[in-house]
């Protein structure tokens, strides 16, 4: 068994090198804590924008919570030097330990005000918000950002170089453009142009789902590590046996039965508890679908819509047990 391997940021140091992706409305405090407590080297915040930070919403201060004993890692988005500088004071009170620049995410309400891959579009500009942000924060800054806005502008390495003269002290690149959005296969290769275009550590993001994609991501880009976004949904302990793969460790078994569905249950009160009984209850629907699918449990359209629709707690895990109960006992008869 060999040991893991360590990633600096700064002054930060990293045991493994499988990391949680930020992920708006999905990476939140509950969802991180049991992705750290699964191995994950790394969770990072859901995208938080620096502008709502600085109105003080409630919504914005949930988002800041610390979920557990990883370093506290906040990305904010923003195009104004001054409400990423206050987002970044408000992060840091919090207790962010490392500040995430948001220059990855693809969806029209972020880039239209030229916030988040927009900011590929405009090099310049978008070094002068790196430069604020840095000058703003006494944590170390990182930068998530995609290959380039389209084919005809793949300008990471650039932008890399860019961010690592301003002081930025890793980057992570999901391999395909913004105008991809999540359509297509990531490119794992192109994020090696950027590994060589600097000096801190490169993430490569994209499609990664298991050790094998993960080994594979390492392999064509060079990177020092993985991060993993969407193959988590539903599957929290997945970055964990990725970490631990990479690692030359033997992963924990995916959870199946009533190991399932303790940590189903475990999620669903931490959701209640973060947002509140009526909140918490529509907020974890789209993560009890997720487990489900996961675990490639079947349910009817009527079983669906009652799971989507119930607004009782105790009800609501009834029909999660339900579902478990059966599968398992299906498995049970066809292995007999």
């Amino acid at each position: 068994m060999t040991s893991c391997s360590t990633i600096d940021i700064g002054n930060i140091s990293l045991s493994g090198n499988a990391f949680l992706a930020p992920m708006a409305g999905i990476t939140d405090a509950p969802f991180r804590t049991l992705a750290e407590k699964f191995g994950a080297a790394m969770v990072v915040s859901e995208m938080i924008a620096s502008a709502n930070l600085g109105t003080g919403q409630r919504d914005m201060v949930r988002k800041l919570a610390h979920s557990g004993k990883l370093p506290h890692v906040v990305q904010i988005a923003g195009n104004e030097e001054k409400w990423l500088t206050l987002g970044v004071k408000l992060a840091q009170d919090a207790g962010a330990q490392i500040i995430d620049i948001n220059m990855g995410c693809p969806s029209k309400k972020v880039t239209n005000g030229y916030a988040g891959s927009a900011l590929m579009r405009v090099p310049d500009r978008a070094l002068r918000l790196i430069e604020t942000v840095v000058e703003a924060a006494h944590v170390p800054v990182t930068v998530k950002m995609r290959l380039g806005w389209n084919d005809q502008q793949i300008n990471a390495p650039q932008i890399a170089k860019l961010a690592e003269s301003a002081g930025v002290q890793m980057i992570a690149v999901h391999g395909r453009t913004r105008q991809q959005f999540y359509k297509g296969t990531a490119r794992w290769k192109p994020v090696r142009d950027v590994v060589d275009a600097v000096k801190i550590p490169v993430i490569v993001n994209g499609d990664i789902i298991d050790p094998k994609s993960a080994r594979l991501a390492l392999h064509q880009s060079g990177a020092a590590g993985v991060m993993i976004g969407r193959a988590a949904q539903g599957q929290p302990w997945l970055v964990g046996q990725i970490n631990a793969s990479l690692s030359g460790c033997r992963p924990t078994d995916t959870p199946q039965s009533d190991t399932l569905l303790a940590i189903i249950v475990e999620h669903y009160h931490a959701m209640l508890e973060a947002y509140g009984v009526d909140m918490g209850v529509r907020v974890a629907r789209k993560h009890l679908r997720w487990y489900l699918e996961a675990a490639d449990i079947q349910f009817s359209v009527e079983q669906r819509r009652q799971l989507l629709t119930q607004s009782a707690p105790k009800d609501t895990l009834d029909l999660i047990r339900r579902f478990i109960t059966l599968q398992s006992a299906s498995f049970s008869n066809s292995a007999a």
